[in-house]
């Protein structure tokens, strides 16, 4: 089965960037969304940006990209139209700036979803 993903423990150990920080809106409808997703979507969440649907043994502490450490991150990036996009080698979320939780949900589902062959992964 699935390992239970420890939503808190994914939080204190996420880093934000270009104008995104903890309590950015944005920011929070993401971690409402990610909270309200059952683990197998949580999983897959895990897989899209990082390339594994596994947490490290001690925790998301210890995440590793292409080149060491790597902490898992969300970047603000684009705008309200485009999906999420991820970039694995870095553990790296491209969230876009999105208007409202339900846009940002519905976007973010559909981006997991279709990342089988998703122009949104690099």
């Amino acid at each position: 089965g699935i390992q239970s993903i420890d939503v808190n423990d994914w939080k204190r150990n996420t880093l934000y960037k270009g104008d995104f920080y903890a309590n950015h809106v944005v920011v929070q409808w993401f971690w409402r969304a990610v909270l309200s997703f059952n683990n197998e979507m949580r999983a897959r969440l895990l897989q899209f940006v990082t390339g594994t649907s596994r947490v490290p043994m001690n925790g998301f502490k210890e995440l590793y990209g292409s080149n060491g450490p790597q902490m898992f991150t969300i970047e603000k990036w684009g705008t309200p139209a485009n999906y999420p996009r991820a970039h694995t080698c870095f553990n790296r979320l491209d969230l876009p700036p999105y208007e409202s939780y339900s846009q940002l949900k519905d976007k973010l589902v559909k981006a997991i979803e279709g990342s089988q062959g998703f122009a949104g992964v690099d």
